[in-house]
């Protein structure tokens, strides 16, 4: 059965690059660097933009030697300790292992871009009047829901062993 589990991971993570490349893609050959085309008048847009900075956009707007290269190095370096600790995971923790195989489509799918490149593309534009939240795409919102689930997953367990003491 943790066998059937990883598979299951494995493709979760690989359907996450897939959909996000294939998104960048479309995005890229459609919509011209900051061209913009509503979704949800008001709410969200489809935005392309070019992120060479980290999560956020933090770094954005900072220029520094090898900055492609230094982001792209730190990025490998965190896909490995998640896939380390997810390789520590017990079978039954399904939900910080199903967390864990969305961060890692997510930062792969992101990896690529910074890779082939230079910058990430991201697109969707969430906004409320003139209040606009940072561009993201969907390695982005992968890898929050896997952080949120993680999150999730260490409250529950948290609160059981407090339970059983």
């Amino acid at each position: 059965m943790d066998s059937l589990w990883r598979k299951t991971e494995f493709w979760i993570s690989a359907a996450i690059v897939a959909l996000d490349q294939i998104t960048k893609a479309i995005v890229s050959a459609g919509l011209p660097v900051h061209g913009s085309v509503p979704i949800i008048r008001g709410f969200i847009d489809f935005t392309h933009v070019q992120n060479t900075g980290a999560a956020f956009g933090l770094f954005n707007a900072a220029e520094f030697p090898f900055k492609t290269s230094i982001l792209a190095l730190i990025a490998a370096l965190a896909l490995i300790g998640i896939a380390m600790y997810s390789a520590r995971l017990a079978p039954h923790q399904k939900i910080a292992r199903l967390a864990l195989a969305l961060v890692l489509g997510g930062a792969v799918g992101n990896l690529i871009d910074r890779l082939l490149h230079g910058y990430v593309v991201d697109f969707v534009d969430v906004y409320w009047g003139e209040h606009h939240f940072w561009a993201f795409n969907v390695a982005d919102s992968a890898i929050t829901v896997g952080v949120v689930l993680m999150m999730l997953d260490m409250l529950l367990q948290e609160r059981n062993v407090s339970e059983t003491v």
